[in-house]
């Protein structure tokens, strides 16, 4: 087969965040806590909140968006609301509206009072989303606005959870998220279409994962798996929460597109893994990945032996 892992790892350099990146949303982030504790004290005359990053920063599996717009979620602590008493909570709606305040003027766009969060903008860059928690007897609850109310929501051990798949699995797990987010991302905007999020996405390749040491091989298996999983039965549960079931927050019509497009993947990794030419094998990955995959162009083609198809196994050609 055509070995590609050079190539991939090309590819993983390209979609991660550059140290100037990460520093200035680590600049922002610790300028916007600034701001919400500031607030706290100077305003409402109240205990500051604590903070906790957390999503895929977090995991270390974030990757540079198409658009150019990136995120971090840096969850907000409440220590003002009574940890003893949950019934005297004030309604999310009212939490919201303190961040909102807070948060109110620090970049030139208002912030965006969302659902299960405060977005707060930085124009044309990245945002950061604001999601705000409650403790209550050692367990985290998240104020969400609407019929959910405040309701049991643990960040923490999302990142525990992964923390220990990476420990298990190694580092490539890690990168392998990161390929299937930047192919979701690519395939996202030549579509025009909304696929799963980056959660959804990061629990079907824990789920499916088959580390093969080789980046592109390991990617081939993993889409093998996750094909196989979403065409029997398309339902992915919170990995710390087995009564959350995350993929009913996808549509229908986002179920069938992402089980075609994933289709489409596994039949265009077959034939990548499978090629005799690296050029060849090359021009497959980047019609997939898009023009951040390397250019095929300047490669020397070399060609190695033929090997049989690495992924299609009984279980899909049945």
């Amino acid at each position: 087969m055509a070995n590609c892992n050079d190539l991939f790892k090309k590819f993983q350099e390209k979609i991660t965040l550059t140290s100037t990146k990460r520093d200035d949303l680590k600049q922002a982030r610790d300028a916007l806590r600034k701001r919400i504790k500031n607030y706290f004290v100077n305003d409402k005359e109240e205990t500051p909140p604590e903070f906790w990053i957390q999503g895929s920063y977090k995991m270390l599996t974030i990757v540079n968006q198409l658009d150019g717009e990136y995120d971090i979620d840096d969850g907000i602590y409440l220590q003002n609301i009574d940890s003893d008493d949950k019934d005297n909570w004030p309604k999310p709606e009212t939490v919201h509206d303190w961040i909102v305040k807070a948060v109110q003027g620090h970049t030139e766009e208002d912030p965006i009072d969302k659902r299960a969060c405060v977005r707060v903008v930085y124009s044309g860059n990245y945002h950061i989303d604001l999601p705000i928690y409650g403790v209550h007897q050692d367990e985290t609850y998240l104020a969400e606005k609407g019929e959910k109310g405040w309701h049991l929501s643990d960040p923490k051990a999302l990142i525990d959870w992964f923390t220990e798949q990476t420990k298990v699995n190694g580092e490539l797990i890690k990168k392998t998220v990161k390929y299937l987010k930047a192919w979701s991302d690519n395939k996202a905007k030549q579509k025009g279409i909304k696929l799963p999020n980056g959660l959804i996405l990061t629990v079907l390749v824990v789920e499916g994962f088959e580390d093969m040491e080789e980046d592109d091989v390991t990617f081939g298996r993993t889409i093998r798996n996750i094909s196989n999983k979403i065409n029997d039965s398309f339902i992915v549960y919170n990995p710390i929460d087995k009564e959350e079931i995350l993929s009913e927050r996808l549509t229908d019509t986002q179920k069938e597109d992402f089980k075609l497009l994933i289709s489409e993947l596994l039949d265009s990794a077959d034939k990548a893994l499978g090629e005799t030419s690296k050029k060849k094998a090359c021009k497959i990955w980047r019609e997939e990945f898009g023009d951040r995959f390397p250019n095929c162009d300047d490669i020397e083609d070399k060609l190695f032996t033929s090997s049989p198809a690495l992924l299609r196994d009984d279980s899909r050609s049945a």
